[in-house]
């Protein structure tokens, strides 16, 4: 029989009853003071439950069967917007006075409004022509910050023996100093070209786009013997959707409507560590 895990920073009892009722659950076992589970639900409401759930903000994942996160093998992420609360590539911008053009082009982008995400890449770093690699530095100092639960999930996923993997169409400046800094097992991305201390506008090689993403993730499932069920793919812009078509936990993470669409969990609310919750955590 399916479960149903809720979350939300709030839980009221009353709405909890309600999806309970409608999902013609057996019980319901609270999993602390954000968390509960639906038990042995009917398979035939899903369609009206999921949407209830959404409509009253909460965060509602369907689990025909509840696995221990230590039979996955791989956690892979988007950096920007998903591990990270910023977009690094608009705040690099703000130091040359771009950041309106260029956030409007990462937005389209992200919603899926420019197909090719290479050509908007290369759009939006040209615009950074000029800006002194310092402040690359700046931004990673003061504006970006882990997004809430981003911790817990990695050290969580390696303590139960999961390979940790960054995937980013953003920059290896950052993906780099996360790697370090998280103990991430493997990250790519894209290379900003610097002369004289400043950026020229470009990117070295190949751009990392959502092809590549998925390269990448594919790559190191194989690598682990990882089926599509043991793996976890974060994301929340259109170019995530290769590599989350690679996992069974597609998640999308405060996503745009085209990737939450598509994604087969999502985190509209909750912290990223409530992924950890659609598991049975002992060894």
């Amino acid at each position: 029989m399916a479960h149903i895990i809720l979350q939300a920073p709030h839980l009221p009892a009353a709405d909890i009853e309600r999806l309970a009722a409608v999902a013609c659950a057996e019980g319901v076992q609270e999993m602390g003071p954000t968390a509960c589970r639906l038990l042995n639900v009917d398979p035939e409401t899903r369609a009206e439950v999921l949407p209830m759930a959404q409509a009253a903000r909460m965060d509602a994942a369907w689990l025909d069967e509840v696995h221990r996160l230590a039979d996955c093998k791989l956690l892979a992420m988007d950096m920007d917007s998903t591990l990270i609360n910023i977009e690094c590539i608009d705040e690099i911008a703000d130091a040359v006075g771009r950041k309106d053009q260029v956030a409007a082009i990462t937005e389209a982008s992200m919603r899926g409004e420019i197909p090719d995400f290479s050509e908007s890449l290369r759009r939006r770093v040209a615009l950074l022509k000029g800006v002194p690699e310092s402040a690359l530095e700046q931004v990673f100092a003061q504006r970006l910050r882990l997004n809430p639960g981003a911790e817990k999930l990695i050290e969580s996923a390696r303590e139960h023996g999961l390979k940790t993997l960054l995937v980013s169409g953003g920059f290896t400046f950052f993906t780099e100093r996360l790697r370090r800094g998280l103990m991430l097992d493997a990250a790519h991305a894209n290379t900003l070209e610097v002369a004289n201390g400043v950026l020229t506008g470009r990117v070295l090689g190949d751009v990392l786009d959502g092809a590549a993403k998925a390269r990448h993730v594919r790559a190191m499932a194989q690598s682990l013997g990882a089926a599509q069920e043991q793996i976890i793919v974060l994301g929340d812009g259109a170019n995530d959707l290769p590599m989350m078509g690679e996992a069974y936990y597609s998640v999308a993470y405060r996503a745009k409507p085209v990737v939450r669409a598509q994604a087969r969990f999502a985190l509209d609310v909750s912290p990223l560590d409530a992924v950890l919750n659609w598991f049975r955590r002992q060894h």
